[in-house]
């Protein structure tokens, strides 16, 4: 394999993000430490009340055991290793669809199996069984809710390991060919500096796999997402067990999140082409990210309600709902009409025509704002947040985090399509001038 074939599939990384390898550094320690934290401030003992007028850093730490423990409590790895591989050996077991990804720099697209429906009815054939077994008592949903934070550095630990592992595996050659007959991984664009920290906190290998899993993909849609509504049902069946009654704020928590994770579950056809499998490699920062991150920190709003619960009444209760559908059909929509456009199928919608052969979309929902998707997004994640009232700024942080996260997205976007299309961006700009909110920005 000549060096001019490996720098034509590979490219080197010519531009950091995140400030760089110390950015990763401080992301890859400050962050997971963050994670911890938030749910500290939340539990059966202790929870943060009003403007974080009770917070004690006594209490942040009160339970946390030290580092060393967790490494070796084979009771914690056990219970999350079981979790997380269960999922990965139904993901390739159950029977699904399947589709190609977009085509890779090899020239080649890979097979993606799309069963998303089959896992979903699997998972919920088991909690149905575990149900009638245990009376309802569920002895699964009380350990992870009296764990959580255990298993949550557990995840994070996990997601270390996880990380090292695509990353050596990235220097492995592939057992057999890549589009241009070679045995060369195709790496991440951005992942292939060779600093190994950032590197290995970017992800190095565009697309990891074992055999037919798609260890990114995996991530992304299971044992993460499926967590995070596991964790919200332990906190309504722990408010239940308590008091004996079901709070109409927590319940909606339940149905709002939990209509959200099913929809990205079995819809997910729909990530193949978002940037996560397109564009960026897999290292700590996607794996951090969708098995810690997701599931332990958006489920603060049902945590919350699990520990002070409220009663809304219907009026409140439907607002809540009204904003969330607006968002959903706003998110919905939009998708789909740039999915419909991009496959011709909206040949009506006024474009710019790009020197790249393909067309920038500036009409209907599209001329409202660049991202007009995110803000749909956005009014989402505000929803889940309104349902927990106004007790304490710890449970909109979803929300502000959430728009950071869009933020970031959308000026990785930006700069890539500036450089990609030069002049037909700025006039793409020109035609719509907002990048997410319309009117706002």
């Amino acid at each position: 394999m000549s060096l001019a074939t490996m720098t034509a599939l590979n490219p080197k990384t010519t531009h950091y993000e995140f400030s760089g390898p110390v950015g990763a550094l401080l992301i890859s320690v400050f962050l997971p430490i963050l994670t911890v934290i938030l749910n500290q401030l939340i539990r059966p003992d202790y929870h943060i009340v009003g403007l974080f007028r009770n917070f004690s850093w006594i209490e942040v730490w009160n339970k946390v055991n030290p580092l060393s423990s967790y490494l070796f409590n084979g009771e914690l790895w056990t219970y999350y290793s079981a979790w997380f591989f269960s999922l990965a050996v139904l993901d390739v077991l159950l029977p699904g669809t399947k589709l190609y990804g977009v085509e890779l720099r090899d020239g080649s697209k890979l097979p993606y199996k799309i069963n998303g429906i089959a896992v979903s009815m699997a998972l919920t054939l088991v909690l149905a069984v575990r149900y009638q077994l245990t009376n309802g008592e569920m002895p699964e949903l009380q350990y992870l809710f009296e764990h959580q934070t255990d298993i949550c550095i557990i995840s994070i630990l996990f997601s270390f390991l996880l990380a090292c592992f695509v990353y050596i595996g990235s220097f492995v050659p592939l057992w057999g060919t890549n589009g241009k007959g070679t045995k060369e991984r195709i790496l991440a664009v951005g992942g292939n500096s060779g600093n190994i920290l950032y590197d290995w906190f970017i992800g190095r290998e565009l697309n990891p796999r074992i055999g037919p899993l798609d260890i990114k993909m995996f991530a992304e849609l299971r044992p993460g997402m499926l967590l995070w509504f596991l964790i919200n049902l332990s906190c309504l069946h722990h408010s239940y067990r308590e008091s004996g009654k079901i709070y109409d704020s927590l319940l909606l928590v339940n149905v709002l999140q939990g209509f959200y994770i099913f929809d990205g579950v079995l819809n997910e056809e729909g990530v193949l082409t978002m940037m996560d499998i397109t564009t960026d490699g897999f290292g700590f920062m996607l794996a951090f990210g969708d098995l810690s991150l997701v599931p332990f920190t958006y489920c603060l709003q049902a945590r919350y309600l699990a520990v002070s619960p409220i009663e809304f009444g219907l009026p409140h209760s439907t607002l809540i709902v009204i904003i969330m559908l607006l968002g959903y059909w706003i998110f919905h929509s939009a998708n789909k009409q740039k999915s419909d456009f991009r496959q011709g199928k909206l040949p009506q919608l006024k474009s710019i025509q790009t020197d790249k052969g393909t067309k920038l979309l500036c009409d209907s929902w599209w001329a409202v704002s660049q991202h007009i998707n995110y803000f749909g997004d956005l009014l989402i994640s505000l929803s889940w947040c309104l349902a927990t009232g106004f007790q304490t700024p710890l449970t909109y942080y979803y929300f502000f985090y959430f728009a950071a996260l869009l933020l970031h997205r959308q000026s990785r976007d930006e700069e890539k399509c500036r450089n990609k299309y030069g002049v037909f961006w700025e006039e793409y700009e020109r035609k719509v001038p907002y990048k997410i909110v319309p009117y706002v920005y």
